[in-house]
């Protein structure tokens, strides 16, 4: 029996506007709101887009509050919307730090949440929430590769952490259930994915993961597929997908 691979269309969030993962992710990052930017890449709102998907046969969404995630402000209410009016499984992230913001996020409704800066900030929140909610929780590892080496970034990627293997090791011994794995260099850069360093995290735990970051063609997709033996179990995608380059239909054709 074939192993399932599921996909993930991206809807990145940020000043209640579903954007093209490359801008969101650049204004992100600069802590840039520009508002005449904005106009000329937003897809619509969570709610439109979320539907978008789904009726071009999407069973699952990744939903990015790049607000909360970078700290200035949220958009709770456009995500809880967005899942109440569609019949998709959500995997929520952005913020999510401590009890209330995690509390908050399971209330949505959705299927998942991701854990990312909490991992550097709070290690013993996240075993307690590992333990508690188990497979409602996945760990997201967003790593940057400096000087050859893997390390960790925080804060909607702004902030640059300790080392990814021990992270790693320890949370393995947590008994995370599941990890998403982003390289943040290949986020919205339409530049493959990392696959080494997706082959290296496969190596290192038991746990499946979901990837993030890169995916620039079919082939992309069909490479991460042939991976699920190693452990991946699907993809995130993003820049792609909202530009045009790929389409749902035609990658459910192929996985």
């Amino acid at each position: 029996m074939t192993t399932p691979f599921d996909i993930y269309p991206s809807i990145d969030i940020v000043s209640g506007f579903a954007m093209v993962s490359q801008a969101a992710i650049k204004m992100t990052l600069e802590n840039s709101y520009d508002q005449s930017h904005v106009s000329k890449m937003i897809l619509g709102t969570p709610t439109e887009v979320i539907n978008k998907w789904q009726n071009e046969g999407a069973k699952k969404v990744h939903i990015v509050d790049l607000n909360a995630a970078a700290g200035t402000g949220d958009n709770y209410q456009a995500v809880k919307q967005a899942i109440s009016m569609s019949h998709v499984r959500a995997q929520v992230c952005g913020g999510i730090r401590d009890d209330r913001t995690l509390e908050r996020a399971l209330n949505l409704g959705c299927e998942r949440v991701n854990i990312g800066t909490a991992v550097l900030e709070n290690i013993k929140w996240c075993e307690k929430v590992i333990k508690e909610h188990g497979n409602k929780i996945a760990i997201a590892l967003d790593v940057k590769q400096i000087n050859g080496d893997y390390y960790l970034t925080s804060r909607g990627w702004r902030v640059n952490g300790g080392l990814l293997w021990p992270v790693l090791d320890k949370l393995n011994k947590l008994g995370c259930l599941r990890y998403v794995v982003t390289d943040v260099e290949k986020g919205g850069m339409l530049s493959k994915p990392n696959f080494d360093l997706l082959k290296k995290v496969c190596a290192k735990t038991d746990s499946p993961i979901i990837a993030g970051g890169g995916v620039s063609s079919l082939n992309d997709i069909i490479t991460l597929s042939d991976m699920r033996e190693l452990g991946i179990e699907g993809v995130i995608l993003g820049q792609a997908l909202h530009i045009g380059i790929i389409n749902i239909p035609s990658i459910l054709s192929i996985v």
